[in-house]
């Protein structure tokens, strides 16, 4: 996904003292959600690392603060009059469901291309929905038509001070939580969460470092603030954070405040969303992820350090959860599919199941080849899908099927 270039409504620039009012606007009205530390990867990475789960606010994200405290801004006209954005992600959400609270009327753009779950999810929460166009930018150019036709207000999902502010209550939170932290890491997209952050440190007179992290595919922020790479455009697990440009105002602020921007590819992303789910029970979003995936890559740069991690969000599709689960499995030996060579005989697929039980492995699926394979014709091959205790249990089954003269090989594509 590419989010829309940034704009502004109001030209005001939030302060250390914004995000304080923001903080107490929103007290009694979001939930103050755990920071707890992550014990297992603390071990493994050598880092005192703490997991802020904003996965738990009412719809999955931290997007809630920020869209919250502008609607919490807007004089009784704009209340009346209603907002719009244009949005397919947790901004939308945010909007939608605090709108429908407070009885502000909300409108959101959405591409036609919006896969239907999020769509019914957001109108769910009682907003106008209006699909139009093939991508963001004509989603976008729609959006200002009506916006001006129905004089609405805009709230842009990380270019507004009013949404920055918001946004920064989760630093504060964070520094109240567990005042000696080192360093805050957090995913980046525009930047509005960062501006944020790096405000609510200045607030609380911190020394925190702030460190955001985006996926190589999108250093907008990076290319902002230091020297960084083009975009490349593509797919990405972290499309929450996939931004052609990062918000004028939102890298403004971070200039000076923000300590690095690091760049984490597809795999380290993957691999992220894999431990928190397995090592910490935590089921995210790819966006949500990078931070970790910085850690990970970049172990030196954090170790010894007591590390805020923000968790951004929870609103990960289903269909793709159940595949990195997959693939995860696969990566570990846990699911294994292997290429067997056997004589064309009757018995022999009997018998080589027979050695895979023996070792306790349990067959589901098996692909059966005579005609479309380069073997003799009195050979044949199978590919047996397996359920494994993990590597070592995977390499005894192989090795035994070899010790009884079969040629195996682990099919990996």
């Amino acid at each position: 996904m590419t989010a829309l270039a940034p704009t502004l409504d109001a030209p005001a620039v939030p302060t250390p003292t914004d995000v304080v009012n923001a903080a107490a606007r929103l007290s009694s009205q979001l939930v103050t959600t755990p920071f707890v530390r992550a014990d297992r990867l603390s071990a493994m990475l050598n880092v005192d690392l703490w997991l802020k789960l904003e996965t738990l606010q009412a719809t999955g994200s931290f997007k809630e603060r920020g869209a919250l405290n502008a609607l919490l801004c807007l004089s009784q006209a704009e209340r009346e009059a209603g907002v719009i954005a244009v949005s397919a992600g947790n901004h939308a959400q945010g909007l939608a469901y605090h709108g429908a609270r407070l009885g502000v009327p909300v409108t959101l753009v959405m591409p036609e291309t919006t896969p239907d779950n999020k769509v019914e999810r957001t109108r769910a929460f009682g907003a106008e929905i209006i699909l139009y166009g093939a991508d963001f930018q004509a989603a976008r150019a729609h959006m200002e038509s009506i916006k001006q036709e129905r004089d609405l207000t805009l709230i842009h999902p990380f270019d507004d001070p009013r949404v920055i502010a918001g946004q920064g209550t989760l630093g504060l939170e964070m520094l109240r939580q567990n005042p000696e932290l080192d360093v805050i890491v957090s995913p980046v997209g525009g930047g509005g969460l960062l501006a944020g952050l790096a405000l609510a440190a200045e607030s609380a007179a911190s020394c925190v470092r702030i460190i955001g992290v985006q996926t190589r595919l999108y250093p907008s922020m990076k290319r902002a603030l230091f020297t960084g790479p083009d975009n490349q455009p593509g797919a990405t697990l972290a499309e929450g954070i996939a931004v052609d440009t990062s918000g004028p105002l939102a890298s403004t602020l971070c200039e000076g405040r923000v300590e690095d921007i690091c760049l984490v590819d597809e795999p380290a992303i993957e691999r992220a969303m894999s431990y928190l789910m397995f090592e910490q029970k935590l089921v995210v979003e790819g966006a949500a992820a990078a931070g970790l995936a910085a850690i990970l890559d970049q172990t030196d740069q954090f170790a010894g350090n007591r590390v805020g991690l923000v968790i951004t969000g929870g609103n990960i599709d289903q269909r793709l959860l159940s595949m990195i689960l997959m693939r995860d499995l696969a990566r570990t030996g846990r699911l294994a599919r292997l290429r067997i060579e056997l004589l064309d005989t009757p018995g022999a697929l009997h018998a080589v199941s027979g050695l895979i039980a023996a070792e306790r492995g349990n067959v589901i699926d098996v692909a059966h080849h005579r005609t479309y394979s380069d073997l003799p014709a009195k050979l044949t091959c199978m590919e047996v899908t397996l359920d494994t205790l993990g590597q070592s249990h995977l390499e005894r089954i192989m090795e035994r099927l070899r010790a009884h003269g079969y040629a195996v090989d682990l099919k990996q594509d």
